[in-house]
């Protein structure tokens, strides 16, 4: 099998180096930097941290013709990139094709149906922890579920083999006939920490020690699950608020990837993640202020990099 993994960043190098060691399978790794893409390509990728210490070499490409026609294509880009990535993988995907998401926040999996079709799209989300060092290096922080499934809750012996090649990986991975109810179910849990860490520079756990951080991070998830009871969505849990609190218990020491990006200096994801919340609620007639102040107050951030006062 031949899979291309879009996406040279912390969780696009994790997946791309745990298949090129523990599979015989094919990988390449597409960067959009051809610079940055040869580095990789000569220095290999490097992963650190709970499983161990090895680096991976594999093939790694700004141009998706080298690679030609693959049988998988996970897409690790952050959100925001999903539509330029369908634009600049087209070689990569034929009629027997398959393409993964494992991205944060909602809209992916519609724009990937918009542009290959849903016959060829799997959503997933995977709770993998992963920093990224530099470039092709790479922190595994912590372990999660991967859990992945078809839009119109079909299972197949496609996913149970997709779910094969990844627990070969270490990746324990489940097939979910409700992947709407898991993308929400994560995607609530984010909104409730990753614009709060991003804007505090606080990591997971200290948002759960703080009364003030407490109370912002309660009335966006309420907003949030207003709305997933709006859409009739089922949540993987019955408390959202309960579920988020230990969360952030549960990955005390965690920096959270928007913190990241913001600390980086880079573009967050917050589009995808509150600002999703606060259009849902537009489109619905509901009031979402927490997550409309949250998303206002982290593309300030965004916009002031390099006005800063120092």
């Amino acid at each position: 099998m031949k899979i291309a993994v879009v996406g040279p960043g912390a969780m696009g190098c994790l997946i791309a180096a745990f298949l090129k060691n523990k599979t015989k399978e094919e990988v390449w790794l597409i960067d959009k930097n051809p610079e940055r893409a040869k580095r990789i390509r000569d220095d290999g990728i490097r992963i650190e941290g709970i499983s161990g210490a090895f680096t991976a070499k594999l093939s790694v490409t700004a141009d998706s013709k080298e690679v030609g026609v693959s049988d998988l294509v996970i897409i690790c880009v952050k959100s925001y990139s999903t539509e330029d990535a369908c634009k600049n993988i087209k070689d990569l995907v034929s009629g027997s094709t398959h393409v993964l998401t494992l991205q944060n926040g909602i809209g992916n999996v519609q724009i990937l149906n918009d542009y290959f079709g849903p016959e060829k799209v799997i959503a997933g989300i995977t709770n993998h922890g992963a920093t990224l060092l530099g470039i092709g290096h790479v922190r595994h922080a912590g372990k999660g579920d991967t859990i992945i499934g078809k839009s119109d809750g079909r299972l197949s012996g496609l996913l149970r083999n997709l779910a094969g090649l990844l627990e070969k990986c270490g990746f324990d991975t489940k097939v979910s006939k409700d992947i709407d109810s898991v993308i929400w179910s994560k995607l609530i849990i984010n909104v409730g920490i990753n614009a709060l860490t991003a804007i505090t520079h606080l990591n997971n756990g200290r948002l759960a020690e703080c009364e003030e951080a407490r109370e912002l991070l309660r009335s966006a998830v309420q907003e949030a699950a207003k709305i997933v009871k709006r859409k009739r969505i089922k949540l993987a849990y019955d408390d959202p608020i309960q579920k988020v609190e230990s969360v952030c218990k549960a990955t005390a020491t965690n920096v959270s990837s928007m913190l990241q990006d913001v600390l980086n200096q880079k573009r967050t994801e917050i589009d995808f993640i509150n600002g999703a919340i606060s259009r849902q609620g537009k489109s619905l007639g509901i009031s979402t202020p927490a997550n409309d102040v949250l998303t206002n107050l982290v593309k300030i951030i965004e916009m002031s990099y390099d006005k800063v006062v120092k």
